[in-house]
């Protein structure tokens, strides 16, 4: 598929026209990122769509109860192409169905075999919902963990692998680009792999994601109103921040929840409840990680999650800002609900890479909250298509530009900008002598 720009109602000629408006934003007082699941094919993540196909797949009994007892339509069983429902209101579904049968449940005694037949069904209902919720939460789990190496290994994901090589690109090309006084670069995302922490510690970058502590670390949000900065710094060399803002804004593989408060724990020992969980050892739930539920808010670590939402629409808020979209499917309505209220802000600039963008803002085949963003033919606006599946974080990658550096031609650059304004003044001098 060819390259496919528009902004506003306009098509962008080229990537270079892309590549020169992508410069111009990077200049602006905020910028940031969300990225989807998308984002984390390449290093070895699943879109949702190939995850439920997955699942389908894996676990063809656990779909079709699903069906049989409404929780899904019929034709999200159907292989080889079924269709993806909405993972968050499925797991909302699931969850209030467990609730209210266990409910239920506690009205009869505790002897099975004094069950009447209506009871009995309800047992085994409730039986198989929690298989079933379980296989779903492994299917999901599954999808998150990139590869294996990267989990058992000491030292973590080395600069010279390929597997986060856009990221890395990515993380470099953003911090690189900011002038002294802007702010650190946001990474906002909904996956719960660890591909952006990954990526920032092959390249020393420090990652700011809420938690404080050294070898306890517990969410404290102040830490993102703080920052790093090199204390030799003068002039020029101030150009550049040390470190990202994270928020993963449905939980972490990392994450867990203990005594009404959450930690982020180590990746090996992460690993260690993930491995227990995926073998059928950990329980019907991780507690390590949020499901992407609308109901999320409800538990414990619903704090943490609507202080990082918070700091979403916060960042969104701030004058001369941009937010770049990749690898995001706009299946979470409350994070759809937030990007369009922030276009209120009138300096607010949004770039979105679809892979399925032809080009044609009235594709039926686009998500519906991405048709209605561009039925808006705002020119802060920008979305970007034409790229295989595969490809849109590489695409990202190579058209987000190089950082400049602060040289002579930058200074002969400053001096032709500061020439008119001094000879107006020269102009104007007599008049006001007079």
């Amino acid at each position: 598929m060819t390259f496919t720009a528009i902004r506003g109602s306009t098509a962008l000629a080229d990537e270079t026209e892309l590549e020169a408006h992508l410069a111009s934003l990077l200049r602006l007082e905020n910028i940031g990122l969300l990225l989807g699941a998308g984002a984390s094919v390449a290093a070895g993540g699943l879109t949702m769509i190939t995850l439920w196909t997955r699942f389908v797949t894996e676990c063809p009994g656990d779909a079709a109860w699903m069906a049989e007892h409404g929780f899904i339509r019929e034709d999200a069983t159907q292989l080889p192409s079924p269709v993806t429902p909405n993972f968050e209101h499925l797991i909302d579904s699931l969850e209030i169905a467990l609730s209210d049968w266990t409910r239920q449940m506690s009205m009869f005694g505790n002897n099975p075999i004094d069950y009447a037949p209506g009871e009995r069904e309800l047992e085994e209902n409730l039986s198989d919902l929690k298989k079933v919720k379980a296989a779903l939460f492994r299917a999901v789990v599954s999808a998150a963990l990139l590869r294996q190496e990267w989990w058992l290994s000491p030292s973590g994901v080395e600069s010279d692998d390929d597997g986060l090589a856009s990221q890395r690109t990515i993380l470099q090309k953003l911090v690189s680009a900011r002038q002294p006084g802007q702010s650190s670069p946001w990474v906002f995302t909904t996956n719960y792999d660890l591909a952006i922490e990954w990526a920032a510690e092959s390249i020393d970058l420090q990652v700011s994601n809420g938690f404080l502590g050294t070898h306890t670390r517990r969410f404290s949000p102040q830490s993102f109103d703080l920052g790093f900065r090199n204390t030799q710094a003068r002039g020029e060399a101030r150009f550049g921040v040390y470190n990202i803002y994270l928020a993963k804004l449905h939980g972490s593989l990392t994450w867990k929840q203990e005594s009404g408060q959450v930690f982020e724990v180590s990746a090996p020992l992460a690993h260690q409840r993930i491995e227990a969980f995926m073998a059928e050892r950990g329980g019907e739930d991780l507690g390590l990680m949020v499901m992407p539920r609308a109901a999320k808010y409800m538990d414990t670590i619903g704090y943490v999650l609507g202080e990082l939402f918070r700091r979403f629409a916060e960042f969104m808020s701030k004058p001369q800002s941009c937010l770049i979209l990749c690898g995001y499917g706009f299946g979470d309505e409350h994070i759809n609900r937030l990007i369009r209220s922030a276009l209120l802000n009138p300096t607010l600039q949004l770039v979105i890479y679809s892979s399925g963008f032809n080009g044609d803002p009235a594709d039926e085949n686009l998500p519906p909250a991405l048709r209605k963003l561009l039925s808006l033919k705002n020119p802060r606006i920008t979305v970007v298509g034409g790229g295989s599946a595969h490809a849109y974080i590489d695409s990202l990658a190579r058209h987000l530009p190089d950082p400049l550096i602060y040289d002579e031609d930058m200074r002969k650059f400053e001096k032709a900008l500061r020439e008119p304004r001094e000879l107006h003044y020269e102009a104007a001098a007599p008049r006001i002598g007079q």
